[in-house]
C-alpha cells in the first residue's frame, strides 16, 4: 500500500473505520479473533523482519528513552499485515485473558479486531490516535493508542509503530511521539541500505535542525541520480523525487556537491527561491557494526551543528561565567570537570568546547561511565590484545582512550567508574600512555580530558567511593551548569529550542499563556524535558501557536506540585514576611532572585510580585 495522498480528518477516519467493521460483520459485542501461528511460523516471521526490529529496537528507541521514561505505556511494532513483531515497555495493564493479542504473530487488522490504532493506521496510511470509546469492539475499550505507519525507501508501507496504555493518553503526548519515532525508523532504514555505497545529502531550513528526524534526506550516486529519499525531502522540495537528477532540484553543479568537505554545513538553493542549510556525506567503506549503546563516538567531521559556545550562552549569568572560564582554557592542557543535574546540557556544553578548540578536526569520544557494564569497563577504555580473555575479538581492540588521540575524551558520569578502573585511568593521565589488556606495550596518547558528574565527588572521596588523587587529576577547573528552573534565560532557551525543532511552516511561536507556564515550571528534567515538551507540542500544534492543550499531562503534574508547595508556604506565613525583613534578605542574597526564592520556598514569579508590592526593585 502506498502512502496516502492526503491527510484525513480524525472524525472521518473513525467513521470510515466503524463502517468497515460493520461490513466485516462485526458488532460492538464481537470478540476479537487473534490468530495463533505455530512456533515455526512466528520464528519465520521474526527472521524475515529482523532488520526492521533491530533498527527500531537498537538504533531508534534508545534516543526516545527520556520521552518514554515517565509513560506507563507499551510500544508495539507490527508488520504490514498488522502482526505484532515485538513489544517494549509496560505490560502490566494486559490481563491474562487479553494476552493473546500482545504476543508475536497476533494480528490487529480491523477485520479481526475492529477499530484500533494499528489496524486503522494501516488502513488509512497515516498516524492515528484511538481513544477508549473510539474502539469499535467494546472489549478493546480498556486501552487507548497512537500508531504511525513506517514506509520503506520505495514509499511502500511496511510496518506500523504503536504506543498503547490502559490510561488516558492525550494525542498531544503520544501522537507526536510515534510520528517522530516512525520517521526516525524510516531514516535509519534508508541509511542502513544505502550509506555504504552512495552519497547522502541532508538538508533543512535551519542549520540547527540538520540532525533532526524532520530533516530532508537524499541518497544519490556519483552521476547525480537520486536513488532514494525520505518523505520529508518531498515535503521540503514540493516534488516527487523518484529517479530525478540532483542538479534539477538544486541550483548547484553536481561537482560542487561532490567536492563539499565531509559533513560541513553549507547553504543551498532550490528553484531560485528556497534556501536550505545542507551537508554531504560520502559513501562509507564496509565495516563491522559496533552495537553497544554505551559508546558514543563523535567523529571529527561532525561539526558543531548549533553546538557552539555562543549558541548555549543565552544570557544567564552562571552559564555566561562557565562559558567565559572555559574559553580561557580552550588550548590549555588543564582538565575540566562539569557539574550539573541530569539533563542540564553537560554533553552539549562539552561538544561546544571541543568544536571551539583546535582539536575539533579530531574525534570527540564520549564515554558514559555509568552505562558500561562493570566487567567490560577496562577492556572498553584501555583496549585489549587478541586472545586477551574469553570472548575477546580475534583482532583485539584499540580502546576508547586511544580513539580519542589528538582529540577530546569526555568521561560522562565519571563518579560511577569502578575503583579498580580509577587506578588504571589515573596512571594513563599521569603517564599519557595506555597499556591494553594482555599487552606489555605502552601506546602514547595525546588527549584533552573533560569529565562530568551529577553528584558530589568530594563527598564520594570522603566516603571512599572515589580516589582522591584521581579527583584532583580530573578537576583542574570545576564548572557548574545551573538547573533550568534557576536560569534567567528560559525565554531565550525556549526560542532557541523552538527554532531547532519547528518545521518550516511553523512560524507561530508559543502563546503568552504557555510562556508563563514555562517560566513557572520546575523542570525536573531540565533542558532534556523542555526539548521533549516542545517537540510534542510542535507535533500537535501544526502551524498554530502552541497553547496549553498542546502540552503533555505530566508537564501539568509538575506544575501542580509547585502550586501545592507555594500554597503550603502561604499558609505557613512565609508570604507575610515584613517589608524590612524581605528587603534585608534580598540584600543578603546579593539581589539573587533564584537564591532568595529557594530560601523562602517560593516560585520566582511569586517573589517578583512580593518585591514589587513592597516597593523593591529586583
Amino acid at each position: 500500500m502506498a502512502e496516502a495522498a492526503s491527510v484525513l480528518p480524525h472524525e472521518t477516519i473513525i467513521q470510515d473505520s466503524w463502517s468497515r467493521c460493520r461490513d466485516f460483520g462485526l458488532t460492538h459485542q464481537s470478540t476479537p479473533t487473534f490468530t495463533q501461528p505455530s512456533a515455526g511460523e512466528v520464528s519465520a516471521l521474526l527472521e524475515s523482519q529482523h532488520a526492521l526490529v533491530h533498527t527500531t529496537h537498537k538504533e531508534v528507541l534508545p534516543y526516545y528513552g527520556n520521552i518514554l521514561a515517565n509513560s506507563n505505556c507499551l510500544i508495539m511494532l507490527a508488520d504490514k499485515q498488522g502482526q505484532v513483531l515485538q513489544s517494549w515497555g509496560d505490560q502490566r495493564f494486559i490481563e491474562p485473558s487479553r494476552a493473546p493479542g500482545f504476543v508475536a504473530g497476533a494480528s490487529w487488522l480491523e477485520r479481526y479486531t475492529g477499530t484500533n490504532a494499528i489496524g486503522t493506521a494501516l488502513n488509512c496510511a497515516q498516524p492515528v490516535h484511538i481513544q477508549h470509546d473510539e474502539h469499535f469492539l467494546k472489549v478493546n475499550r480498556f486501552m487507548t493508542g497512537s500508531a504511525s505507519p513506517i514506509f520503506d525507501e520505495q514509499r511502500q508501507m511496511i510496518a506500523v509503530l504503536d504506543v498503547s496504555s490502559d490510561s488516558y493518553l492525550p494525542p498531544s503526548h503520544t501522537l507526536g511521539m510515534v510520528k517522530m519515532m516512525s520517521q526516525s525508523v524510516e531514516n535509519r532504514l534508508i541509511l542502513n541500505l544505502f550509506q555504504q555505497r552512495y552519497f547522502q545529502l541532508t538538508f533543512n531550513t535551519s542549520l540547527d535542525n540538520l540532525e533532526s528526524p524532520w530533516a530532508g534526506l537524499l541518497i544519490f550516486d556519483d552521476q547525480g541520480q537520486v536513488v532514494s529519499a525520505n518523505r520529508r525531502a518531498d515535503n521540503l522540495l514540493g516534488v516527487g523525487l523518484a529517479r530525478v537528477s540532483i542538479e534539477s532540484l538544486f541550483d548547484v553543479p553536481l561537482q560542487h556537491l561532490l567536492n563539499q568537505p565531509e559533513a560541513l554545513p553549507f547553504c543551498l538553493r532550490a528553484g531560485g527561491r528556497f534556501r536550505f542549510h545542507a551537508q554531504v556525506k560520502r559513501p562509507q567503506q564496509p565495516a563491522p557494526i559496533q552495537a553497544r549503546d554505551f559508546r558514543q563516538p563523535i567523529e571529527p567531521e561532525a561539526s558543531s551543528k548549533g553546538f557552539t559556545l555562543a549558541s548555549i550562552n543565552l544570557g544567564d549569568p552562571r552559564v555566561d561565567k562557565a562559558v567565559r572560564q572555559a574559553e580561557r582554557l580552550l588550548e590549555k592542557d588543564i582538565p575540566i570537570l562539569v557539574h550539573g543535574e541530569t539533563g542540564v546540557g553537560k554533553e552539549v556544553f562539552v561538544k561546544a568546547l571541543h568544536h571551539a578548540s583546535s582539536r575539533a578536526k579530531h574525534a570527540l569520544i564520549a564515554v558514559n561511565c555509568a552505562a558500561i557494564p562493570a566487567e567490560l569497563v577496562e577492556s572498553e577504555l584501555f583496549g585489549y590484545e587478541k586472545g586477551a580473555f574469553t570472548g575477546a575479538n580475534q583482532k583485539g581492540s584499540v580502546g576508547l582512550i586511544r580513539k580519542a588521540h589528538q582529540g577530546t575524551l569526555f568521561l560522562d558520569e565519571v563518579g560511577d567508574m569502578p575503583l579498580r578502573v580509577q587506578a588504571r585511568l589515573l596512571r594513563v593521565l599521569q603517564e599519557r600512555c595506555v597499556q591494553p589488556l594482555g599487552s606489555s606495550e605502552l601506546y602514547p596518547v595525546d588527549i584533552r580530558l573533560i569529565s562530568a558528574t551529577n553528584r558530589s565527588l568530594r563527598q564520594d572521596v570522603d566516603a571512599g567511593l572515589f580516589r582522591q588523587d584521581l579527583y584532583y587529576r580530573i578537576s583542574g577547573l570545576n564548572l557548574e551548569l545551573p538547573p533550568l528552573r534557576e536560569r534567567t534565560d528560559i525565554a531565550a532557551m525556549v526560542q532557541r529550542l523552538w527554532e531547532y525543532h519547528r518545521e518550516p511552516q511553523q512560524w507561530a511561536k508559543p502563546s503568552p499563556e504557555v510562556m508563563e507556564l514555562f517560566e513557572r515550571h520546575p523542570w525536573p528534567g531540565n533542558l532534556r524535558q523542555l526539548s521533549s515538551v516542545l517537540q510534542i507540542a510542535l507535533a500537535m500544534a501544526d502551524d498554530q501557536p502552541i497553547r496549553a492543550e498542546h502540552l503533555p499531562d505530566d508537564f501539568f503534574a509538575d506544575l501542580q506540585e509547585v502550586d501545592e508547595r507555594n500554597s503550603a508556604a502561604e499558609q505557613a506565613g512565609l508570604l507575610a514576611t515584613a517589608a524590612d525583613d524581605l528587603a534585608s534578605q534580598f540584600q543578603a542574597c546579593g539581589g539573587n532572585i533564584s537564591h532568595l526564592a529557594r530560601r523562602l520556598g517560593l516560585s520566582r514569579n511569586t517573589l517578583y510580585k512580593r518585591l514589587r508590592e513592597r516597593g523593591l526593585k529586583p
